[in-house]
């Protein structure tokens, strides 16, 4: 919400400075963005006069002036063609910063001629777009003053920071209440005046839509002349950013800001049918809205009709087929209330954002609706001439009668502010909360009609108001209570509330993070440390990519989605994943490693977290080995690396064939930990997907499913450090089938004898010459770790009987001679 200091002024009698306007608004939750002072960037520029406007002796298209700008007469070269002798103007000097076109004056020689300055364009000011020729001022303009101050260009821009429940003060009047009910001056009383009505309205109501708009007010007024905004308008709308348009659309802008209260002009003679009706849209409708935007009305939006279709999208954007123009005559001032949730429904639903929508969707004064249309009708009589008509209505003003209830001992007890009861009330009454009942414990107020966020108590209704304000307690009471305190406290200065410490429950602190939290920063630090980039993805993305990688149940389709390409819920991280690295390719980058610990979403709207990978290109260079294509068995080590992290035992992990369908079929896998429990799957991405997504053919990917894994279980013995004895290493060459898995042969081998076999594991794989056809000879190394005493060579060959006998049970292994 943007106003300036003498806008404000307007509406707030005060002798308050800038800087503590400012400080009270902050203070009192009105939190200032900012504060912009154009003369302080327009300081420089001075009024000046052309004494002397001649033709430049070398260039056609110049003039060389002699300019008065209250000393000596200085020499100005000027491209402008209205620079003529005895022109008013604005004067820039040498050392000048001009802010339209970005250069910093310096003495200088055009062509031949000194010049000395700069004659400026209201461009080069940054105050519009007019470049046709120089500034041209009134004759009385005083010659030496700085134009800034002269032109009214000292005041102020005051930026705040409305929350969304503050409606009323998306308008220079409530802020200056506000101020105003702070103690910083006396709110100036709202008062139109009456207009003169002459015969009844040419163009009626008609409602069939109350649900969204239950009261609704309109007049005609006839014999205008549509122009150029005056001046003083023009500047009041500039100055906050708005474009002026025409004096008819200016004055509907102007209200807009100043009370905070829409408003709509329909070129009269442009309505076709002398009627204009509220009614639901038809779903196939569609009009050119004054944004230069087609609107296509939905079911549910609330429009404005005449006999020819839609005219407007009620409450949000007009529309161009009834504007007013230049040639306007005959206008018809809209002025309505309209339910706040449909209208924002409705802006939502066409992503349009106006400013009428910002203050509907919020809630305006249900019940200034009269007074409003009285004061824009005067200022359209007063600026545009003409005559006015009586007012044409549908619905009723609603009933406002809204009740709270604040006890004082609440003010310390939940504000930790000491602040007297006089004193509370006093401050509520300022804000215009009217005194229904005290007593020593509490008052009743009533609440006016420009704060509708000061709600009634869910589930009371009228009939209990009474007896529900006067009870020392209550649940139902409590939400209109709190808003009551919120409006004591803030105005006594949000920085006087006392700051207390958070109770402190124990002198050691409880762990920050969950188990959960712990393991996914665990998972993260390991994968970022195996060489792969942390991606922060959608957890949406376009249908036709989604089904790639699996179902697309609608249950995970999107009904509101903020791009037309983002539709679908993700199944898996590895989507996301997928899209970022192709574009990575396409821009050059085909070496490359990316993780994201996300979560991944089922048909049944639950969800899983995720730690997923894509790896694309090829390895890193390295001394040891040349760079070759990732493959599966890479994809499996990242998995498998996070597992161990984790605190997974990696003996106890199984690897299946096959994964989900974005998986190559023949070159993919599965871990397990037992029978049914999945912890993640891994393989080359499908050759199709690959294609389709223009990657790389053999890029490969994993999922780490974080929320399948147990929490380990904590030892009740810790073991030693080092082992009393030394270790031995017994080796053993197998053979066995060629498409034996070699996980079966580790877990046999280790499972021989648990408690002196520490690892097994496998360092050679053979096919070829003195091996039989459709075998391979697998070698394995085991770890032995004697605990009481050293092994004897007995004890050795008792353990090595075992193992080949519990190799040849559970795989069909031989011992290779």
């Amino acid at each position: 919400m943007k106003f300036t200091l003498s806008w404000l002024k307007t509406w707030l009698q005060t002798e308050a400075t800038l800087d503590e306007i400012v400080t009270t608004l902050s203070a009192i939750g009105l939190e200032v963005e900012g504060v912009e002072n154009r003369a302080a960037s327009l300081a420089p520029f001075i009024i000046a006069e052309i004494v002397e406007a001649v033709p430049h002796p070398n260039a056609d298209r110049l003039r060389a002036c002699r300019v008065n700008a209250g000393g000596a007469e200085l020499s100005v070269v000027c491209g402008a063609p209205n620079a003529r002798t005895g022109l008013k103007v604005v004067f820039a000097p040498p050392g000048a910063y001009v802010p339209g076109s970005g250069i910093t004056l310096k003495v200088g020689e055009i062509r031949g001629v000194k010049s000395e300055g700069m004659l400026v364009s209201t461009r080069e000011l940054g105050l519009g777009e007019d470049h046709d020729g120089i500034i041209e001022l009134p004759e009385d303009a005083p010659v030496g003053t700085a134009y800034a101050g002269w032109a009214g260009l000292d005041d102020p821009v005051i930026e705040i920071s409305v929350t969304p429940n503050r409606g009323d003060a998306l308008s220079v009047r409530g802020v200056a209440r506000d101020l105003a009910a702070a103690g910083l001056g006396t709110l100036v009383e709202f008062a139109p005046g009456n207009v003169s009505c002459i015969g009844a309205s040419a163009i009626t109501w008609r409602n069939e839509f109350p649900e969204a708009c239950p009261w609704v007010l309109g007049r005609t007024v006839r014999g205008v002349t549509n122009g150029e905004s005056p001046d003083w308008l023009k500047a009041r709308l500039t100055s906050i950013g708005l474009r002026p348009i025409n004096v008819l659309a200016d004055i509907t802008n102007f209200f807009t800001i100043d009370l905070g209260r829409p408003l709509h002009v329909f070129d009269a003679d442009k309505v076709t049918g002398g009627a204009l009706t509220l009614r639901r849209g038809s779903g196939t409708e569609e009009f050119a809205g004054l944004h230069g935007k087609p609107v296509s009305v939905a079911e549910e939006d609330c429009v404005i009709a005449d006999a020819n279709g839609v005219q407007s999208l009620a409450g949000i954007v007009g529309g161009e087929a009834t504007g007013c123009d230049a040639g306007t005559t005959n206008v018809f001032i809209e002025c309505a209330l309209f339910d706040r949730v449909r209208i924002a429904q409705s802006g939502q639903r066409h992503g349009i954002f106006s400013d009428a929508r910002q203050r509907f969707e919020r809630g305006i004064d249900s019940q200034l609706l009269p007074a409003a249309l009285d004061a824009a009708t005067l200022m359209v009589l007063s600026l545009c001439g003409g005559t006015a008509s009586e007012v044409s209505s549908a619905g009723a003003r609603p009933d406002w009668t809204r009740e709270a209830s604040l006890r004082f001992a609440r003010i310390k007890e939940f504000g930790g502010s000491e602040i007297g009861a006089d004193e509370a009330v006093a401050a509520l009454q300022r804000l215009g909360f009217g005194v229904l009942a005290r007593d020593a414990r509490q008052v009743r107020v009533s609440v006016p009609s420009w704060r509708n966020d000061i709600a009634q108590p869910p589930g009371l209704d009228q009939a209990n108001v009474a007896n529900a304000a006067t009870a020392a307690a209550g649940a139902a009471q409590i939400e209109p209570e709190v808003d009551l305190l919120e409006e004591v406290l803030r105005l006594n200065g949000m920085d006087a509330i006392v700051p207390v410490s958070l109770p402190v429950d124990a002198v050691i602190p409880a762990p920050v993070l969950t188990p959960k939290q712990a393991r996914t920063t665990l998972a993260r630090r390991v994968l970022a440390a195996r060489g792969l980039l942390e991606c922060v993805t959608f957890s949406f993305l376009d249908h036709e990519t989604a089904a790639l990688f699996g179902d697309t149940p609608e249950t995970l389709r999107l009904a509101n989605p903020i791009a037309a390409d983002l539709d679908q819920m993700r199944n898996t991280p590895v989507a996301p994943l997928a899209l970022a690295a192709a574009r990575n390719v396409a821009r050059g980058f085909g070496d490359l490693g990316l993780f994201e610990i996300g979560p991944a979403y089922a048909a049944d709207a639950s969800q899983t977290l995720v730690a997923a990978g894509v790896r694309v290109g090829l390895t890193p260079l390295s001394a040891l080995s040349p760079a070759r294509p990732y493959d599966a068995m890479d994809a499996k080590a990242d998995a498998l690396a996070v597992l161990a992290s984790l605190g997974v035992p990696l003996d106890a992990v199984t690897t299946n064939p096959g994964g989900a369908v974005f998986y190559h079929p023949g070159q993919s896998g599965t871990l397990r930990q037992g029978p049914k429990t999945v912890l993640a799957s891994f393989g080359t991405l499908h050759p199709g997907i690959c294609q389709k997504l223009d990657l790389p053919l053999g890029s490969v990917a994993f999922e780490v499913f974080l929320d399948a894994i147990a929490e380990p279980k904590r030892r009740r013995k810790a073991t030693p450090v080092l082992p009393a004895f030394q270790p031995l290493r017994r080796d053993f060459a197998f053979l066995l089938p060629a498409e034996s898995p070699v996980e079966a042969l580790l877990r046999a081998a280790k499972g021989a004898d648990r408690n002196v076999i520490t690892n097994v594991a496998l360092f050679d794989r053979y096919q070829g010459k003195g091996v039989p056809e459709g075998q391979v000879s697998l070698a394995i190394a085991v770890t032995l770790q004697p605990t009481e005493k050293s092994f004897s060579e007995a004890e050795l060959e008792a353990i090595s009987t075992k193992i080949v006998a519990e190799v040849a049970k559970k795989t069909g292994g031989v011992l290779r001679g």
